[in-house]
């Protein structure tokens, strides 16, 4: 699969954790693209941790709103009956559980259900942001991202790089499968057909429990 390829593959399995009626905070990157293959008779209200609830789809090149942006900066719409606010509302609203799922990239996750996802030692970075409020707040939590970065292992036995939160991260969904985080370790419940179990616990460092009903990947 190619770049796009993955992408894709990630924000469809991710767009059938969402269920009708949910709140959902997504994250900068992939995670913005999973309202693109929502179900037809889904229906989920998008919130923006920079105060809007009922965020739109991205705006087509040239009807940008430079008084509508996601958390990232990034261009948004605001469908009709949108509400804003300031951020001290919005991350009431987070910080109270009314968000039934977040899903969010990665740097490293690992098989504890830690998660770092905002910088690497040394390196420039704007700030934490709004994700350690959102990996505590939001009821569910679900990880997007690629399974290897350049070869080298995102899902780890513990992270090394400084952590977003502990302990908060309930799925991983890669191009390879499905994983749910549990107290005896990380599950694979869901495998890529073009994938075998084996190459996938070779992209992985944690040791994988494969479920015993483990199924092709829903793509």
């Amino acid at each position: 699969m190619d770049k796009n390829q993955i992408r894709e593959t990630i924000a469809k399995r991710c767009a059938l954790e969402l269920k009708d009626g949910y709140v959902v905070n997504l994250g900068i990157g992939l995670p913005t693209l999973i309202p693109n293959y929502l179900p037809e008779n889904v229906n989920v209200t998008l919130q923006s941790e920079n105060g809007l609830l009922g965020m739109g789809a991205t705006p087509e090149a040239g009807k940008e709103d430079k008084y509508l942006t996601n958390a990232g900066g990034g261009y948004i719409t605001a469908l009709t009956g949108a509400a804003s606010f300031d951020s001290a509302t919005s991350f009431g609203i987070i910080r109270g559980g009314h968000v039934d799922v977040t899903i969010l990239g990665a740097l490293q996750v690992d098989e504890k259900g830690n998660l770092a996802n905002w910088m690497i030692p040394e390196s420039k970075t704007p700030g934490m942001g709004g994700a350690m409020d959102l990996l505590v707040g939001a009821k569910r939590v679900i990880i997007a991202m690629e399974h290897t970065a350049k070869g080298n292992v995102k899902i780890l036995k513990q992270c090394t790089l400084p952590l977003t939160a502990s302990g908060e991260v309930d799925m991983i969904i890669t191009e390879m499968g499905v994983m749910e985080v549990t107290p005896q370790g990380i599950v694979l419940k869901e495998i890529h057909p073009e994938f075998t179990v084996e190459q996938v616990q070779q992209a992985t460092e944690a040791q994988l429990i494969i479920a015993d009903d483990i199924k092709s990947m829903q793509i």
